[in-house]
């Protein structure tokens, strides 16, 4: 073969073999495991010493597991500070979260977290506590507040028999299950003209709060027949309260949430009454959402999770 056509030869095969190299599909360096394929997602927390949120925050955390690695799940708390709490979700927007779960530290004041995720295109879903005005189109994951303290005070009213004193302990002011939980209560109570609302005050859903306040009320000398508690760690504290002026059994106890301890307390006798608020569902609610918003896919932008009522009759089907 003459040296000629051996060029030819071998630039015909370099022609060859590149045709084959751009025909053939390119290697990625992106794969499953790579974090350039998950969804990320960052969860700001009012308060991660809340006992409820604990609870909605393990139920997170366990719905998150069941993603696999595809899913990462980022969680900070905001110690229950609204500016924190919005450069919390700042940070997650330039961090480029591809979703935000909030459970807002204070619900008359969230405006400021929905408008830099809308102005960022980054899909937001509330949970837990229901802002103030929220756009029908921002997701919200929860229960509707009011029935807990309509639940809670129609059992208590017919424990009283109708008539008698009643206090309320309030969680946050500024939050919205607060004064939802409030506003149930007064409605059944207004239906009972023998049944008095002598005294409402905040604990901030404290039981070291509930305690003190508890004392507070109890040292006026005022009858007292019934404590309507927003949440149960201030029912808890309250029947601390009662107990240490030897009143255990004489003043009707009432929670929210259905939380161990207060099924605990239910079980010794002490709590008469919570209801069941689904922190895990609450918190795996909001974790699907927000992937499936991260996805593109099409979300309920209203997911409610009913509350059950928790007496002396069911209690042990809740408990663990």
């Amino acid at each position: 073969m003459s040296f000629k056509k051996s060029i030819t030869l071998f630039v015909s095969l370099i022609v060859i073999l590149s045709l084959i190299a751009a025909c053939a599909p390119k290697a990625t360096t992106e794969t499953a495991d790579d974090p350039v394929a998950k969804i990320k997602i960052g969860v700001t927390i009012a308060n991660f010493n809340d006992t409820f949120l604990t609870y909605m925050t393990d139920g997170m955390k366990d719905y998150a597991a069941t993603l696999g690695a595809d899913v990462e799940v980022t969680y900070v708390d905001a110690k229950e500070d609204t500016a924190t709490q919005l450069s919390q979700v700042e940070n997650f927007i330039s961090q480029g979260m591809n979703a935000i779960v909030v459970v807002p530290v204070d619900t008359a004041a969230t405006d400021p977290i929905t408008q830099a995720a809308k102005d960022a295109k980054t899909p937001l879903v509330y949970v837990n506590r229901l802002p103030a005005n929220l756009p029908e189109d921002v997701v919200f994951v929860g229960s509707n507040s009011i029935d807990a303290g309509i639940f809670q005070m129609e059992y208590i009213a017919e424990k009283l028999g109708g008539k008698g004193n009643v206090v309320i302990m309030m969680g946050k002011l500024d939050n919205e299950a607060a004064i939802q939980r409030t506003a149930g209560v007064e409605q059944v109570a207004a239906k009972y003209p023998d049944i008095k609302i002598t005294k409402k005050d905040t604990a901030n859903w404290s039981r070291p709060e509930g305690l003190t306040l508890m004392e507070n009320w109890l040292s006026t000398g005022d009858q007292i027949d019934a404590v309507c508690s927003n949440n149960d760690d201030m029912a808890l504290g309250a029947i601390q309260a009662i107990e240490a002026a030897g009143l255990l059994g004489k003043i009707i106890v009432g929670g929210t949430d259905a939380t161990p301890d207060a099924l605990a307390a239910m079980d010794e006798g002490k709590l008469d009454v919570t209801v069941f608020q689904d922190a895990a569902g609450q918190g795996s609610g909001a974790i699907k959402a927000a992937v499936g918003l991260a996805k593109g896919e099409t979300v309920e932008t209203r997911v409610w999770i009913p509350y059950v009522l928790v007496t002396p009759d069911n209690y042990k089907d809740f408990m663990k």
